[in-house]
């Protein structure tokens, strides 16, 4: 089976096999709560381990199974090729944007990390 079956399949039936680094990344990716974000690079400081670019291999590698729209890059530039899939998913949700002008390259609109941001010191159910 390859790795990308395990984010297509969901996390819960290969937890086992998955590496406890990606579980971490994975547990943090849940617990971020409706309508906050994440960025890569603050998962990794959460977890004290890693940095940006693992947290972002473990996303795409296995986090079709979590809410990883909620992890995002720090310029709050949607993920390209995913980015309609996840607007729908952050207006459903009521994560804070900021509207795209006319010069952004098909106007999509950008995180509010100001506003939208997430440091992991609430816990996802207190917060709306």
């Amino acid at each position: 089976m390859s790795e990308q079956n395990f984010a297509d399949d969901g996390r819960s039936e290969y937890a086992d096999a998955l590496p406890e680094y990606a579980e971490r990344v994975l547990e943090v990716t849940e617990m971020i709560p409706p309508g906050r974000v994440m960025t890569y690079g603050d998962v990794a400081e959460y977890l004290e381990e890693g940095g940006p670019r693992q947290v972002g291999r473990v996303m795409s590698l296995y986090g079709g199974g979590v809410p990883w729209w909620r992890v995002v890059r720090a310029d709050g530039v949607l993920l390209p090729g995913s980015e309609l899939k996840a607007l729908d998913r952050y207006r459903e949700e009521g994560t804070p944007l900021k509207e795209a002008s006319r010069a952004a390259e098909g106007h999509v609109p950008r995180l509010d990390l100001k506003r939208a941001r997430w440091d992991g010191g609430e816990r996802a159910q207190g917060h709306t």
